[in-house]
């Protein structure tokens, strides 16, 4: 894949990202620090965790601070009083929009974080790229939700966490099969169309019944 193009890439997750983590603050009633915080810290979350695990250090998000801003700029945008009406305005549209953020964001940090395993020369185990780019896709929205008091959406959401392993083993054989590029894409569309059907159809993980109440 182009560097140009896998830029973009990664900056439309990095917007995606920071956007649900903003939703998440203002849904909270936060400020507008408590806000780009937030969406900060879904942005960038998940790709300090990977790069510390793959002991890239400092992590990426320090040596070029290029998302880290872009995450900033976002999350102040959509404190913006305007914008904030149109996300609450009507009933629903808050969970879909932020459904849809976290879905684009997922998939595309799943893959990005396989992508950083590659070139730092993992590609050989399995475990390690799925883990990486696992830890990559819902790194951030966990510590979003922990620093939102919510339990992690990766413990209780449907198809949330099993979206990114899926996808993850999506790239993994499309890059041995056809190569970087169609990986890249191929994983990322796979997570975001299974998060929507899983939004849209319901489907969800065995849980236990209520069986001490």
């Amino acid at each position: 894949m182009p560097q140009n193009l896998l830029l973009l890439f990664e900056l439309l997750g990095t917007v995606a990202f920071a956007l649900s983590g903003a939703m998440v603050a203002l849904s909270k009633k936060m400020d507008i620090f408590g806000v780009a915080v937030l969406g900060l810290v879904t942005a960038v979350g998940g790709g300090v965790i990977r790069d510390l695990v793959l002991g890239i250090t400092p992590p990426a998000t320090f040596k070029n601070p290029v998302y880290a801003t872009v995450a900033i700029i976002v999350s102040v945008a959509a404190f913006v009083p305007a914008i904030r009406r149109f996300l609450f305005a009507k009933p629903g549209l808050y969970d879909k929009f932020l459904l849809l953020m976290d879905s684009i964001g997922l998939g595309i940090f799943t893959v990005v974080g396989i992508e950083t395993a590659y070139i730092a020369g993992h590609s050989s185990s399995w475990f390690l790229l799925i883990f990486v780019g696992v830890i990559t896709g819902c790194g951030g929205g966990i510590l979003r939700d922990i620093l939102a008091q919510n339990t992690p959406a990766v413990l209780v959401k449907h198809f949330y966490a099993s979206a990114s392993i899926i996808g993850a083993v999506v790239c993994i054989l499309l890059w041995k099969l056809f190569g970087q590029s169609a990986a890249i894409i191929g994983g990322a569309f796979s997570v975001l169309v299974l998060r929507l059907l899983a939004a849209k159809y319901q489907w969800s993980l065995p849980k236990p019944e209520n069986d001490f109440e």
